[in-house]
């Protein structure tokens, strides 16, 4: 996921294309005719993955910023007071299922092994109480203070804090949990390990993190595995795109492009195979797509050895972008595994028009042949800004609330029913000519 302050850099050169989705229906369609008409058919294909096809998730960002300030997303929107109304709300909008975070600094903060899960509890059992299936994040960018994350000890505590969570999970609900060790890997070695715009502030150091995180997530799946046979094991990278300007050298952003596959393959051991992956530790595959994953190689510079790739962002209706149906099914060629898109969103009144043009894209993946199980609008609920506390109006649900519910982002709620409705229509005809 992106920073704040890039998303606003690049809003301004996505937003006119954008605005084709709902008015200039003619230029899309010259572009990328697939995303503008429904499929008349799916294959005999019925997701089964989830309670609902459409999901929520609740940013649960926790790490620290370059100044040193931690950001703990769920305390500053409310979620952690208002989890059984937000599961809740979410549910009479036909929603079931959400994506959800656990706090490991404020969990693990007295001591290593020394839990305290207050800070859980209380939402497990409101998703409890309101029937709602949650996805847990272990990690989600941030970590105990005092923790070194290029340490074995990070390794170690992950494990041991993943196989914990795992445990008191069954005891309180008798399943396994659905959870992710470590959400996306790739993003955070770039940002933390090349950009130093989070913790742990380096730059130089993303390929060495990128093997670290992939490491414990090793360590992670098989304590989990260990603790609660049946456990289902995601992990959420962003796929992109990157084209090169005209005349450049495509290498860098080739070079760039295959190193969003790394963390995946390393854990089927198909990359750097000496940190112990295999080929069933790749359980559910999450996408995580914003309109800002697709940009132009315009300042290629190397670090280290792995080049990256900076630049103005590609409308998703710019012929040099690459469609997301197309996306979608490069993943599912390569990997085979239970897929979804476990992040989407933009900011503003484009929110509904951003959802119908992913779900267009969707369908189509989805009638070529992709099995995907899902979409989650992430952030469902509106939350401040990591690097200045803005207001970011991303959400179904915005951070206000009245009469005891959150109020909600009318445009995008008549999206999402109007879609709803739509893959009902697709699954009833799923498998006819």
């Amino acid at each position: 996921m992106s920073t704040n302050r890039l998303r606003r850099q690049l809003l301004a050169g996505g937003t006119a294309a954008l605005a084709s989705v709902t008015g200039a229906v003619g230029q899309s369609k010259a572009i990328a005719p697939a995303a503008t008409q429904l499929p008349r058919s799916l294959p005999a294909f019925r997701p089964t993955l989830f309670q609902s096809f459409f999901l929520g998730g609740f940013e649960c960002s926790t790490h620290r910023r370059a100044d040193g300030r931690r950001l703990d997303l769920i305390a500053a929107t409310g979620h952690d007071r208002l989890a059984r109304s937000d599961y809740g709300q979410l549910a009479s909008h036909r929603i079931r299922t959400v994506r959800d975070g656990l706090r490991w600094h404020l969990i693990e903060a007295a001591a290593a092994g020394d839990y305290d899960w207050s800070s859980a509890l209380p939402m497990l059992r409101a998703a409890e109480a309101e029937g709602m299936q949650v996805l847990w994040d272990l990690c989600h960018y941030g970590w105990p203070d005092g923790l070194d994350v290029f340490s074995a000890a990070f390794v170690e505590r992950l494990a041991r804090y993943a196989a914990a969570f795992s445990r008191l999970h069954l005891e309180e609900t008798g399943r396994p949990p659905m959870v992710c060790p470590i959400n996306e890997i790739s993003y955070l070695a770039w940002a933390g390990g090349d950009m130093a715009l989070m913790n742990p502030m380096v730059r130089g150091r993303g390929g060495e993190l990128k093997r670290q995180l992939v490491r414990a997530a090793i360590a992670s799946i098989q304590s989990i595995r260990e603790a609660a046979p049946g456990a289902r094991i995601m992990t959420a990278e962003p796929v992109i795109h990157i084209a090169s300007p005209s005349g450049a050298d495509p290498g860098p952003a080739r070079a760039h492009l295959e190193a969003q596959f790394q963390a995946w393959e390393m854990l089927t051991g198909k990359l750097a195979p000496e940190l112990g992956g295999k080929p069933d530790l790749l359980d559910v595959v999450g996408v995580n797509y914003y309109w800002n994953n697709q940009w132009l190689c315009a300042r290629p510079q190397l670090a280290g050895a792995q080049w990256l790739c900076e630049g103005p962002t590609l409308s998703p209706f710019d012929p040099r972008a690459r469609p997301l149906r197309r996306l979608l099914a490069d993943v599912h060629a390569r990997y085979r595994r239970p897929i979804f898109l476990a992040e989407t969103s933009i900011e503003g009144e484009l929110r509904a028009a951003w959802l119908r043009h992913v779900c267009m894209e969707v369908w189509e993946a989805m009638r070529d042949g992709v099995p995907l199980e899902g979409v989650c609008l992430y952030p469902v609920l509106s939350h401040p800004g990591w690097a200045d506390d803005r207001y970011c109006p991303n959400g179904l649900l915005e951070m206000e609330v009245q009469n005891g519910r959150r109020v909600e982002h009318a445009p995008l709620v008549a999206e999402l029913l109007y879609q709803q409705d739509r893959l009902q229509d697709l699954l009833a005809r799923a498998g006819q000519p």
